[in-house]
């Protein structure tokens, strides 16, 4: 049974950094991608970092390249995303999420990312001074 925990979320004033975690279990990374997608009030999700389980490849959706940061622990079977320069805009519930294909992070755009997958409770992140 796939599980997917998130931690990590806060209040944090603009310019400031969080680092969000989630401890997966249940399958094999090295057969998915996994990442984050969030969700703001009144708004569609849209996907924001992903990274493939099987050869590490990341990528980023616009608005967050340069300030956020995916990565992996395959030892603890975690993924963490490392969240900088943090705008108002970025405050929305992120979800931690999987795909069946390890290569959809570099070979699609964020619109079909983790739409087959299965994702977690997600945590509140808000940027607010």
């Amino acid at each position: 049974q796939v599980q997917l925990v998130e931690s990590g979320g806060g209040l944090v004033q603009p310019g400031g950094s969080l680092r969000l975690s989630c401890a997966f279990s249940g399958f094999t990374l090295d057969d998915y991608a996994i990442g984050w997608f969030r969700q703001a009030p009144g708004k569609e999700r849209e996907g924001v970092s992903c990274i493939s389980g099987s050869d590490g490849s990341t990528n980023h959706a616009d608005p967050v390249k340069g300030r956020f940061t995916i990565s992996r622990d395959k030892a603890k079977n975690t993924v963490y995303l490392q969240m900088n320069n943090l705008k108002p805009e970025d405050t929305a519930v992120y979800y931690c999420a999987t795909d069946s294909d390890p290569t959809i992070c570099t070979d699609y755009s964020t619109t079909y990312w983790f739409l087959d997958g299965s994702w977690g409770q997600g945590t509140q992140v808000t940027v607010s001074s």
